[in-house]
């Protein structure tokens, strides 16, 4: 099958990018509004993007009501936003809450509040972090590129620089590898799937791998 993007609807598109480009990890974003209603939610369109400056990239769609809270909570303030948020990965100890943070509720309602999580003071930005999280990167967004502006379905690419690290106890050693059994992320697949990080294998990279043996059998081996 061979596909031109454009005969597909944007809700097809969205299906086949969230069923292939798998598995995703998840940020779980606090920001604030100019208001000071705090917004928590999760965004599966995300990634690190450097480290000199360290830089997290994540993308909430366009609905067909609009810009989600997040997004507009995070434009610079010249667009009408704050310009800071906290990211969270997702993780297992509050699965069921990120989740719930999908739900669609009006502008001044708090997800926080809702999910009941525990929250504290950042040290640079005014959004707040979960206190329970093992990992959280406090942003102030350096851009934001809208894929096509105002159109339900588009991408709008925030681009936002860490200007603070928090790191639970024991998370990191001396050389700051992160423990992966302590970290435990959930990540995300199509439609209502998610997957976990406890299957994994390390492996060689570069020429090696191409005569080193594989930690399991290809499917047309079985």
């Amino acid at each position: 099958m061979d596909l031109d993007p454009r005969s597909l609807s944007a809700v097809e598109r969205y299906k086949i990018l969230a069923g292939c480009v798998t598995p995703r990890p998840i940020a779980f974003v606090s920001s604030v509004s100019p208001d000071g209603v705090v917004n928590l939610a999760p965004f599966s369109f995300f990634n690190g993007v450097g480290a000199d400056p360290m830089v997290l990239v994540f993308s909430p769609l366009t609905m067909k009501d609009g810009d989600k809270d997040t997004l507009r909570n995070v434009a610079p303030p010249d667009e009408g936003g704050t310009g800071e948020m906290v990211v969270h990965v997702a993780v297992e100890s509050y699965f069921r809450e990120m989740a719930a943070c999908a739900e669609d509720l009006p502008p001044g309602e708090s997800e926080l509040d809702m999910v009941g999580l525990a929250s504290a003071p950042s040290k640079v930005v005014k959004p707040p972090r979960l206190v329970d999280a093992p990992v959280a990167f406090e942003c102030r967004t350096l851009q934001i590129v809208r894929t096509n502006p105002g159109q339900p379905m588009s991408g709008n690419l925030v681009i936002a620089e860490v200007v603070h690290v928090w790191l639970s106890d024991g998370l990191a050693n001396e050389r700051w590898h992160v423990d992966q059994d302590r970290l435990r992320t959930v990540g995300r697949l199509g439609g209502p799937s998610y997957c976990l990080t406890r299957d994994r294998f390390d492996f060689v990279r570069g020429r090696e791998a191409l005569s080193a043996p594989l930690p399991f059998t290809p499917e047309d081996e079985e």
